[in-house]
This record gives structure tokens, C-alpha cells and sequence, in this order.
């Protein structure tokens, strides 16, 4: 297997439709990662509830769209050659989701990322960069998870999330594949769908609704914005060694009742407006990452603070009512609306 050279040419995105993988390829396109001012891009989404074909622009010269299923072999063998570099976004994502049934999680986290490493062996992809989370690690009473901390999910979706990681590992491993995991903390940010926890209680406290706060809120996160978070993803992209790991934190750590309250306060919401619902099964207490790693290595760091970027955050969801009123009552009619509480 090839190693990389150079910037990519060629990129195949999956599940660019979704949050996270629309914001790495809009900033792309639109000139944000030095190198990649020429990058051609495909993005392959399914297009399920999550992913949502207005989040990329309707027309660009260097990006292509298919809609297709990550688990499709055929189609991956036939779209690959020529792509010279993948980013693996394509996940079930929602904790809620895989509590009420985790096979959709195996599905795609799994077989989905198999499938995909498999036909980038074939087509001799000569990088890849596989999207994952700190929840595959558990809970943490204390201080934060280095890259070498042994994994202990506590959900379907982060155990789904675990074995896709071991899977990116085994190919590097056995095929020589050049791979990179990349952990993140919670994302926030502009076009994330609104069954998690900040989308979902902003579009609630808009419209004037209840919003639902698991437990006592004393569960702790590490927020960081999507922006962050894609800026370092192309830090890996261009310079991740094969079979490395790379955490992403923002370095801000909240409980969720820290959060709700700012959000009450930035939508001018009166404190009656939290209702406590049971706690979510296997809920973890504590998330942290240690992130020394890619700062060092890659010269990364978060430009945007937890407390400017959810002020702009809030201001994005009120200026964007048509957007997310259509994503959030299409998901209602249909059944799949969550309380929603990924935290």
C-alpha cells in the first residue's frame, strides 16, 4: 500500500451531508486549509434523517455528490479509484438511538467502516483519516484519556464506535494501510441536527417549549466547535502518521446543567422551562481528553471559546428557523424525534 504524498488531489468524503463532515467540506471548498485550494471532492451520504443535501452547496466545480450507502461494496469499488485520500465521517451517531436498538450502529459503524477500508485497500486509497469519538473510553472520574487508554464503551453507539477503531487499526496493521483515528469531544455549531443536546434545546426554548434535562445535569463534557474540530481533521489529513491516534478536545469542560442554564440565558428563558427526565441508561458521568498529543505533533489549537461560540451558535439557530424547523418536524412525522441528550 502506497503512503501519501502530498495533498490530496482527490478526496472522498463520507457522510459529508451530516454535521461535522458538511462543515470540513464547505471550509474546504471555500478556501479554509491551506494546500487544499485545488481539492476535488466527493461526498457519499445516504441521506438517512441525519444527512441533509442543503448542508453542502446545490452547485461547485470541484465537488461531486452521490448518494449511496457506505456498506455498498459494489459502489465503493467503483467510486474509489482515483481518489487518492478518504475522510470517514459516515456513523449512526445518537446515543438515544442506540439505546432503543443498536443494530443500525453495527451496521453502518461497523460493517460500513470494514466495507470502506476494505475497498480502499483494493483501490490503493494512499490515506485515510477515520472519524471517532471519546466515548469509545468510558467514564472518567478524574483527569483525562491519552491515546494509549485502554477502551471501555458503555453505549451500542460507542461500542460500535470502538470496534470501527480496531478495525482502522487492523487494516493499517495487515494491510499496511495508511490510517489515522481521530477522538473528538462533543461537537456544537451551526446545521447539527436538532436531537442533540444543544440544537434540541435551543429550537425547544425559540419555540417556547420545555426542555428536557437528564437526571441531576451533573454529567460533564468537553465542548469543542465543529470549526475546531474540522480545522485539526485536516491537520491529520495532511500530516497524521499511519496507525496513529489523535484526541481533539475544545478544553472546555461543562456539566450539562452549566450548559442548559447559559442557554436559558442566551434565549431569554425563564429557569421553569427545564423539566427533569429520568437519566438515560449506562449515562456516563465524565468525558476528558488529554489532546497534548496532536498540539504538539500538528500545531494544533482551538481558536473559539465554548462561551463566543454557543452565543453564535444560539444567534445561528434563531437566524436559521426554516432550516431547522424542517429537519426537526420531518423527524417528528416520521417517529424518530428524540428528547435528545447526547451529553
Amino acid at each position: 500500500m502506497p503512503a501519501s504524498r502530498g495533498t490530496p488531489t482527490r478526496l472522498l468524503v463520507t457522510g459529508g451531508a451530516g454535521f461535522i463532515g458538511s462543515h470540513f467540506v464547505r471550509t474546504l471548498l471555500h478556501g479554509g486549509y491551506p494546500g487544499h485550494e485545488s481539492t476535488r471532492v466527493t461526498v457519499l451520504d445516504k441521506l438517512t434523517y441525519a444527512g441533509n443535501r442543503d448542508n453542502l452547496p446545490a452547485h461547485h466545480p470541484r465537488l461531486e455528490f452521490v448518494a449511496g450507502d457506505v456498506c455498498d461494496g459494489p459502489l465503493l469499488r467503483e467510486l474509489l479509484p482515483g481518489h487518492d485520500a478518504v475522510v470517514h465521517f459516515a456513523a449512526e451517531s445518537h446515543v438515544d438511538r442506540s439505546v432503543d436498538s443498536g443494530a443500525a450502529f453495527v451496521r453502518t459503524n461497523v460493517q460500513g467502516t470494514q466495507t470502506l477500508l476494505e475497498a480502499c485497500v483494493r483501490a490503493e486509497v494512499g490515506r485515510v483519516v477515520h472519524i471517532s469519538t471519546d466515548e469509545v473510553y468510558g467514564s472518567l472520574a478524574e483527569g483525562a484519556w491519552t491515546e494509549e487508554w485502554p477502551l471501555a464503551p458503555n453505549s451500542p453507539y460507542a461500542a460500535s464506535k470502538a470496534a470501527s477503531d480496531l478495525l482502522a487499526r487492523a487494516y493499517w496493521r495487515t494491510h499496511g494501510l495508511h490510517v489515522s483515528v481521530t477522538r473528538c469531544s462533543n461537537n456544537y455549531g451551526p446545521y447539527q441536527h436538532p436531537e442533540k443536546l444543544i440544537p434540541l434545546f435551543v429550537t425547544n426554548l425559540l419555540e417556547g417549549l420545555p426542555v428536557p434535562l437528564y437526571g441531576d445535569g451533573r454529567n460533564v463534557r468537553e465542548w469543542l466547535h465543529v470549526d475546531d474540530h474540522c480545522r485539526a481533521i485536516a491537520l491529520v489529513l495532511d500530516g497524521g502518521g499511519p496507525g496513529e491516534i489523535y484526541h481533539i478536545g475544545g478544553g472546555e469542560e461543562r456539566t450539562n446543567l452549566h450548559v442548559t442554564e447559559r442557554l436559558l440565558d442566551l434565549c431569554g428563558a425563564e429557569a421553569g422551562s427545564v423539566r427533569r427526565v429520568a437519566d438515560r441508561k449506562g449515562h456516563d458521568l465524565r468525558y476528558a481528553l488529554d489532546s497534548t498529543k496532536i498540539r504538539e505533533q500538528l500545531g494544533y489549537r482551538p481558536r473559539i471559546s465554548f462561551e463566543q461560540g454557543l452565543a453564535d451558535t444560539v444567534e445561528w439557530y434563531r437566524s436559521h428557523l426554516a432550516w431547522w424547523k424542517a429537519v426537526k418536524y420531518a423527524a417528528e412525522d416520521t417517529g424518530q424525534q428524540h428528547r435528545g441528550d447526547i451529553a
